[in-house]
């Protein structure tokens, strides 16, 4: 996956060009309601969703492709990025609140649970997250090669789960969750293709339950 995403990154640069996705700033939206000063991004491609939040909070974003994360000190030097994976944890980073758009589909059950306990370790009390995911109800949900239930390789060497609600509150059991919902997600490519899927979204805060 990783090597996917990194050749993507190389030969297409801003896939999907450079409008923020509305979700980054519903989450803006809520983070300031909520005096959020803090905000990690893993995930974070090229600056598209962290440029939304490094006007007002201090940003960090955590970024595999070394392709993308030069793209990302260009067009958003406001963050700070650091090269890794979302898997592994950093220790020495606290932060108020995490946005996660579109990365936990992408990885098998095992390795979301992991990815959603690391973002909760680097979440002070009391944290907000705010996730997207592919939707159960978009129309690449079942195609291609079952994997795992809900977890399909619709495209060669790329696969993704797809959530339904009950999923998705599941995954983040032991937070307490605020919201959840669905949207239509627009896509416009560099070259203005565009393409649509349907997300889901949830908020979540960090309780004395979360690990």
């Amino acid at each position: 996956m990783s090597e996917y995403w990194s050749l993507r990154f190389a030969q297409e640069g801003m896939i999907w060009g450079s409008e923020p996705s509305p979700t980054a700033q519903a989450a803006r939206d809520i983070f300031r309601q909520h005096n959020v000063k803090s905000v990690l991004v893993p995930g974070a491609g090229y600056g598209r969703n962290t440029k939304v939040f490094s006007d007002e909070f201090k940003t960090l974003g955590i970024e595999l492709s070394e392709d993308a994360l030069k793209m990302a000190a260009e067009w958003d030097p406001k963050s700070h990025f650091i090269s890794g994976s979302v898997l592994d944890p950093i220790s020495e980073v606290q932060v108020d609140a995490v946005y996660c758009y579109d990365v936990l589909h992408l990885f098998l059950e095992e390795d979301r649970r992991r990815l959603v306990a690391n973002c909760l370790e680097q979440l002070r009390p009391d944290g907000l997250l705010y996730f997207t995911s592919f939707s159960d109800e978009d129309a690449n949900n079942g195609c291609g090669t079952l994997l795992e239930p809900g977890t399909y390789e619709y495209k060669e060497g790329k696969y993704a789960h797809f959530f339904s609600e009950e999923d998705l509150r599941q995954h983040f059991a032991g937070t307490k969750i605020i919201t959840t919902g669905s949207c239509v997600e627009t896509l416009c490519g560099p070259l203005g293709k565009k393409h649509q899927y349907i997300l889901r979204y949830i908020v979540a805060r960090k309780s004395a339950l979360s690990k």
